[in-house]
């Protein structure tokens, strides 16, 4: 009898908490509109010449003392609300993104991000993986978006034609500076330090990732070998082999991963999964060795680095225009 009451309670208690989710999604999407309306206002006063910084003070100051419960009106945050406006007033199509995303998620990439693209970028990543406002400022702080436009370009034709939908998923380098690994380090240091701090690197990773096992087993004939991380993708629907390697990448490498792989399909992957994806993880890479190493292989492999420490904006930033101008003389 109590096991069924216990399930009468969470259902109860379910109930309950839907709709406090309903009514946090209802409420700030007042508050996203309201903040939306006033930007309207001020940007047309401002434009009009009739209002400059002093009307703006004057205005906080009267909503201050004639509604001294509306909260989060200083001319700051007025002026805030202008720039929100301006901002997207001539993008309709991003308008769908920002009224589902809190206050200062919306602040955060404001704030942070200088082109339209990487704008749309965060905000319809952190509409999908459901940021924190700390997760947000992380994931820009490591240059996640120059991160991952660079890794699209990389992808290789195998690729994409096995998993028409596979851009974005995958990073040319991956940031790991929360496992606070020393310069010096070994393959089974680094493989126990992602394990320990799983939820993280499945936040570096995308929050599809789910993790299956690491030195997860195969058996070939006689011999036993094993995957250093598995992880299945719930959007590609496949199996994602991760092989972690402290050196700089090597041609040899790819034959390793691609009998991974070539296993993994024959008798792991089911019926209905896609065809498996393999990521070399390396310390470093030559992306002229990694060319070469690639050209002559129909394998669904991608090698990637990893870095411990936050990487520098401005030299991939440099690295995501170069690939730009290169693409656009071929």
């Amino acid at each position: 009898m109590s096991e069924i009451v216990n399930e009468d309670f969470l259902v109860v208690l379910n109930h309950i908490k839907v709709a406090r989710n309903k009514v946090y999604t209802h409420v700030n999407t007042i508050l996203i509109e309201l903040y939306w309306n006033i930007g309207h206002t001020l940007s047309q006063k401002v434009k009009q010449a009739n209002w400059g910084k002093s009307v703006v003070s004057e205005l906080a100051k009267f909503i201050e003392n004639n509604d001294p419960e509306a909260k989060g009106f200083s001319d700051k945050n007025l002026w805030r609300m202008k720039q929100f406006y301006e901002t997207y007033q001539d993008n309709e199509k991003l308008a769908t993104l920002w009224r589902e995303l809190p206050w200062t998620q919306n602040m955060v990439i404001l704030s942070r991000c200088k082109s339209e693209e990487e704008r749309e970028f965060y905000l319809r990543l952190t509409v999908k993986e459901k940021y924190s406002s700390r997760e947000l400022e992380r994931q820009i702080n490591s240059s996640l978006f120059e991160r991952t436009v660079i890794g699209n370009e990389k992808l290789s034709a195998v690729l994409r034609e096995m998993h028409t939908t596979i851009e974005n998923t995958f990073k040319d380098s991956y940031v790991l500076e929360f496992l606070g690994l020393p310069m010096e380090h070994s393959e089974s240091t680094l493989q126990k330090a992602l394990i320990q701090n799983m939820k993280r690197f499945i936040l570096e990773l995308g929050r599809d990732f789910i993790f299956m096992g690491e030195e997860y087993r195969l058996q070939v004939g006689n011999s036993d070998f094993f995957i250093d991380l598995l992880f299945f993708h719930r959007g590609l629907s496949a199996l994602v082999a991760f092989e972690l390697k402290i050196e700089k990448f090597k041609p040899e490498h790819l034959g390793q991963i691609n009998f991974y792989l070539e296993a993994l399909d024959r008798d792991v992957k089911k019926p209905h999964e896609n065809p498996s994806i393999g990521v070399l993880l390396c310390s470093d890479k030559d992306d002229e060795v990694v060319e070469y190493a690639m050209s002559r292989h129909l394998s669904p492999t991608l090698v990637s680095h990893y870095t411990t420490l936050l990487p520098d904006k401005k030299l991939l930033q440099k690295k995501l225009h170069e690939i730009t101008q290169m693409m656009e003389r071929e």
